[in-house]
């Protein structure tokens, strides 16, 4: 099947890419700054099928990438610099903020060296429950499961869903087939002790994927200590927030920063959302982040950032830095501002 999406995104990024606007559109539509959204930096995910490949990107590129954002007069800062900068609302030196979601270990292991090389700020975005082993990290298991088995049989209130995981092709439909249904089709809570009866009978550990790729807590306190690394806050147990009940939204919430701040003695400022998409994120999400007393959250909504902005400093857009972008020209044109309003419907102030 094609993705028509893709195809689009690739066109207009090597169209500015060759005809050489990219540099003259930075200066009109670049904004003050921009928030790069990573997940994992390694050179060496262990997926067979890579499924979820896409969340990964190499040391080696990011080393290439803050390279030749420094040579294009970005400043890197962190986070609370950047909310000190959109209040100020200055036009000038561009910044850069990096994020990354999940604390995944390889964040510590194999990005940090690249930071330290260029004195890069990053904000790690820690979800308890992933963190303790409560909370699986569910879609690995799922592409577990999926490389594990040749069909699979679910019951849903619709009947019986038989899906077909016979060949690589089919493994990656299976997929995202079984993605949807676990994300849109049952109850957030219900998601792992569903998921834990698939790996079960797959003959999967349900615990191995977070435990093989996710930080500890001695670890998050060890890169928490650290003077480039902010510890922020991604939910209690990583669900979408916008199909939670007030009640539940406000406590995945509040109960992370409570939790982060007993383990590490310091309380998260910034937040991010997970998943973060316009189906995760909405007014009420954005009014709980604010009142919860976090200083800046971020979607993954992609844009750059504006002064206005300040306004909206518990919704900024984030650019994701991800496996199938692993090019200088295509973060030069995203950088630029131009993919903002073809992401988001024409809208260049992008929020929720």
């Amino acid at each position: 099947m094609i993705d028509w999406g893709e195809v689009v995104r690739r066109l207009v990024l090597n169209g500015a890419r060759y005809t050489g606007l990219a540099p003259l559109l930075r200066s009109r539509y670049g904004g003050i700054g921009a928030i790069l959204m990573l997940h994992r930096v390694t050179a060496a995910p262990r997926k067979r099928l890579g499924i979820n490949r896409h969340l990964a990107i190499t040391p080696e590129f990011l080393d290439a990438l803050l390279t030749d954002l420094r040579s294009m007069g970005y400043r890197f800062v962190s986070m609370d610099e950047t909310a000190d900068r959109i209040v100020a609302g200055k036009c000038g030196e561009r910044f850069i903020s990096l994020t990354a979601d999940d604390a995944y270990r390889d964040n510590l292991i194999e990005a940090l060296p690249v930071l330290e090389k260029h004195e890069a700020p990053i904000t790690i975005y820690v979800s308890p429950g992933l963190t303790s082993g409560d909370v699986d990290l569910w879609w690995d298991v799922l592409e577990d499961v999926v490389t594990a088995r040749d069909e699979i049989y679910l019951t849903t209130a619709q009947g019986r869903m038989y899906v077909d995981c016979s060949t690589a092709a089919r493994k990656d439909e299976a997929n995202r087939t079984l993605h949807n249904y676990l994300t849109e089709e049952i109850r957030e809570e219900d998601r792992q002790p569903l998921l834990r009866d698939m790996a079960r009978l797959a003959g999967v550990d349900h615990s191995q994927p977070g435990r093989e790729t996710l930080m500890t807590w001695d670890e998050v306190r060890q890169a928490g200590a650290h003077p480039l690394v902010t510890i922020g806050a991604h939910t209690t147990c990583h669900y979408n927030l916008r199909r939670l009940s007030d009640q539940n939204a406000w406590q995945e919430i509040v109960d992370a920063g409570r939790i982060i701040e007993v383990e590490t003695g310091v309380k998260p400022q910034h937040m991010a959302y997970p998943y973060g998409y316009e189906r995760a994120v909405g007014d009420r999400e954005v009014a709980l982040a604010a009142a919860a007393g976090f200083r800046t959250a971020v979607t993954t909504r992609h844009g750059v950032l504006l002064p206005e902005h300040a306004a909206h400093m518990q919704a900024l857009p984030r650019i994701s830095v991800n496996g199938r972008y692993q090019r200088l020209a295509h973060m030069r044109t995203m950088l630029t501002g131009i993919t903002t309003p073809l992401a988001n419907r024409g809208k260049t102030l992008v929020t929720t």
